[in-house]
């Protein structure tokens, strides 16, 4: 039996929100980064079968950033949800529909089964999946980042971004322990393997999330708002009218990870195995030793926040992104496993960790409570189908017509600086009360 709230100390209900923000997180990125590791194996001979091996593929990718389109459907759906009926409640509804898509996928005919229909229901359940993310995010950094410490908000909100990272590891490793157990016929039904074990995950995640608690910031502005008289005013509106600065900013801010995260984890699966015709595993080996590393350096890298700034320690990021692209790609290129590792080890350990932990913090800390699910949430997805939805699906395409990377280094290093400029034009928010924060510089 959980502890009731009532009874618990301050530091419970931090560490029960801190929980139930990361094991979310861990759960439905692992759904996510199982669809998107078998997009990068398998989907393109099972649901898109060309003469042209490379189409099918790209075909395949580009299904994963179906999902994307969906994402800021879920934002908009589930930031107005959260600052109405609460943090708690939405996260429930996202964890949900993301669970039911996924165990779907996993018992979905193929289209050598029911024809046209089988990537027609993928696109779909997709689109499930991409609506249930376009939501979590948001929740998960606010119900952390609002119960920490405030000398501690981006060491708290960095758990939710280490939760992003155990389920890309988990979802890698499962794929992985599928294709070694089913061997010749991970094709055929092995894939399916990783999909229907997100319902036993998801189990554990929705215990964790229904014994959490509310956060104290929502419920002292829902309190503010109903004595103002100011409930009855829509979220959305009072965000795209008051704090467009802010939004802008969090939007263009996360173009240093939001597309190329993919661009290393799941082009580069696609990437080794179709152009440079290494085994499978090299591909997957690399990004589960980089999301250990990464795993490792986020909660480094938050607190390092905490004590230079959101700002300084985003910029360090973007540095290091763009001095490593280049050499990156050049390592990825020879072929050799040690180097894929190493490569792709360098950009989640240092650049990727760097800009991805401050995030939260840094995103809670510009908006008020009344809009905070609403601007972070809109804001973070709104860039993900600007951006990261289709870039594995487009790096495929430029390798295919050019023959080489080259092209996508140019895309790393522009993408970055366009982030490292908009965080530029934001005030360091490390020490600013999340009470008042928001209702003057930033509109």
């Amino acid at each position: 039996m959980a502890t009731p709230v009532s009874s618990m100390t301050p530091d419970q209900v931090r560490r029960r929100s801190l929980y139930s923000g990361t094991i979310g997180a861990i759960v439905e990125w692992y759904e996510y980064t199982v669809y998107a590791t078998a997009a990068a194996l398998v989907f393109g001979q099972l649901f898109f079968p060309s003469s042209n091996e490379a189409v099918a593929q790209i075909a395949a990718l580009a299904t994963f950033g179906v999902g994307f389109i969906a994402r800021p459907v879920g934002a908009f759906v589930a930031g107005h949800l959260g600052d109405r009926i609460g943090r708690k409640a939405t996260l429930l509804l996202t964890f949900s529909v993301m669970t039911v898509a996924t165990a779907a996928i996993g018992l979905l005919p193929t289209y050598a089964q029911i024809g046209v229909w089988a990537p027609i229901l993928l696109c779909v359940l997709r689109l499930a999946q991409g609506f249930a993310v376009g939501g979590e995010w948001g929740g998960a950094a606010i119900i952390a980042v609002e119960n920490a410490p405030a000398n501690r908000r981006g060491l708290y909100g960095s758990w939710p971004q280490i939760g992003v990272s155990c389920g890309l590891l988990l979802g890698t490793a499962a794929v992985t322990a599928s294709a070694a157990i089913s061997g010749d016929a991970f094709a055929t039904w092995g894939w399916r393997i990783p999909f229907l074990f997100a319902i036993l995950l998801a189990a554990v995640g929705l215990y964790i999330r229904l014994n959490a608690t509310e956060s104290p910031e929502f419920l002292a502005e829902q309190a503010r708002l109903a004595k103002s008289g100011e409930q009855g005013k829509a979220p959305l509106k009072v965000l795209f009218k008051d704090h467009r600065k802010p939004l802008l900013i969090a939007i263009f801010g996360r173009f240093a990870e939001a597309g190329n995260y993919y661009l290393f984890t799941v082009f580069i699966l696609s990437y080794v195995t179709t152009t440079l015709g290494v085994p499978r595993e090299y591909g997957l080996i690399a990004v589960m030793i980089g999301s250990i590393l990464n795993i490792v350096m986020i909660p480094v890298f938050g607190r390092l926040s905490d004590s230079i700034g959101r700002k300084k320690t985003f910029f360090l990021g973007g540095a290091a992104i763009i001095l490593t692209a280049w050499p990156i790609f050049a390592l990825v290129q020879t072929g050799q496993q040690w180097a894929i590792i190493l490569g792709v080890a360098l950009f989640l350990a240092l650049g990727h960790a760097l800009v991805y932990a401050p995030l939260p913090a840094l995103y809670c800390e510009l908006f008020p409570t009344n809009v905070r699910y609403s601007g972070i949430s809109v804001g973070y997805q709104m860039a993900s189908i600007l951006l990261a939805g289709f870039m594995p699906a487009l790096a495929g395409a430029i390798v295919l017509w050019t023959g080489g990377t080259g092209m996508v280094v140019v895309i790393v290093i522009v993408t970055t600086a366009i982030a490292m400029f908009s965080i530029s034009f934001a005030p360091e928010t490390k020490d600013v009360d999340l009470a008042t924060v928001g209702q003057s510089t930033l509109r």
